[in-house]
């Protein structure tokens, strides 16, 4: 596989980004930044787009972040070859089709490497058995341009299934490909290449070891499924039940046996391990049974609250993913007081965006 060229514009973009990031770690850290660039177009497997109504007209339109203006949008470059390719054949279908129109104001998208899509439509009015049956007709046409495709409609307490409401992603990782469940209207990082890259990082600066591993906040098991080849067992806490099952299934689909998921929230398993609580939850679990050598943290945009990261700085090894350069900064003032930054590195989940992830491990100072 050649490596991609990147445009002028693009490397400028990232230049900045790398000279912004270096300036806000520097007074933390001398390591060398280690860069991963994303392919400029066709990086996003999910979007979302707001439906505009013109007579007998119907298309997508986003807005203007800073004149908060309405334009219409056909191809969407960031979004992936499956996504636009929807974006198209669904208008296609819905356009002639009143029942399926009538009074939808949004659409969102959630597909994967794997090519697998889930449609959903979102609505001002209640959804009946006739837009049930337009809609299962909708999937079956769909079904003969996608390898697999999935509709839901939501309006006001309801959610209709017409198929499934996840996809059955696939990321290679290193030598190995993972098969992970993303649940529609649930959180997973949308760049799927550069999320590859973010495990695969976090897989080389954490040596294989004989002990155990602690990760806050892992969602479906994005980090923790993979990494488990490294260490001798895993917990991983997680508060958002959809989460907790498709984190299960991942962790049976990719024959993993040494991973516990526990849907406890960072402070309530903080609580746990300082007070010895007991949390129907933890499902027998005993704590004191774990040698945890490192722990894996991927917060909100928030960052750790005071209790979580001093709870971390008890650890020898700690490996912060971070979409939020700010508060990774704000936490990395308390983290460096015991231990050392000494690896570090930007992943461009979006282009052309101010954003930026950042992963950094940090080793206690003996």
């Amino acid at each position: 596989m050649t490596a991609p060229k990147y445009s002028l514009a693009y490397t400028a973009q990232l230049k900045e980004k790398e000279q912004r990031l270096g300036e806000l770690l520097a007074p933390f850290s001398d390591q060398e930044l280690a860069v991963f660039p994303s392919e400029e177009h066709g990086y996003r497997m999910r979007a979302e787009f707001r439906v505009w109504h013109d007579g007998d007209d119907l298309y997508h339109i986003m807005f203007n972040s800073e004149t908060k203006e309405k334009y219409r949008v056909d191809h969407f470059p960031p979004a992936c070859s499956t996504i636009n390719n929807m974006m198209e054949a669904l208008l296609d279908l819905l356009k002639p089709c009143d029942i399926l129109r009538r009074k939808l104001f949004q659409v969102d998208y959630l597909s994967g490497l794997s090519g697998e899509i889930v449609v959903s439509l979102l609505y001002h009015r209640q959804l009946d058995e006739a837009w049930q049956q337009q809609a299962e007709k909708a999937r079956e046409t769909l079904l003969g341009l996608f390898p697999n495709v999935s509709i839901i409609g939501r309006a006001r307490k309801q959610k209709i299934i017409i198929g499934n409401d996840f996809i059955i992603e696939q990321l290679p990782v290193n030598d190995r490909t993972y098969l992970f469940k993303h649940v529609e209207n649930s959180f997973t990082q949308p760049n799927a290449r550069i999320n590859c890259k973010m495990i695969e990082w976090a897989m080389n600066v954490c040596q294989s070891s004989n002990t155990d591993l602690l990760e806050l906040y892992c969602g479906a098991g994005n980090f923790s499924v993979p990494m488990a080849s490294q260490f001798r067992r895993v917990i991983g806490t997680e508060i958002a039940k959809p989460s907790v099952t498709a984190a299960q299934y991942n962790i049976a689909e990719n024959h993993i046996e040494n991973v516990e998921i526990v849907r406890l929230s960072a402070e309530e398993f903080t609580e746990a391990l300082k007070t010895g609580r007991q949390f129907s939850r933890l499902n027998g679990i005993n704590l004191n049974d774990y040698q945890f050598s490192t722990v894996l943290v991927d917060p909100p945009r928030a960052g750790l609250d005071a209790d979580s990261l001093a709870m971390i700085q008890d650890y020898p090894e700690i490996v912060y993913i971070s979409c939020n350069p700010e508060t990774l900064v704000d936490n990395l003032a308390t983290l460096t007081q015991t231990h050392k930054v000494t690896a570090c590195a930007l992943f461009d989940q979006f282009p052309f965006t101010h954003h930026m992830e950042v992963g950094i491990l940090l080793k206690r100072i003996e």
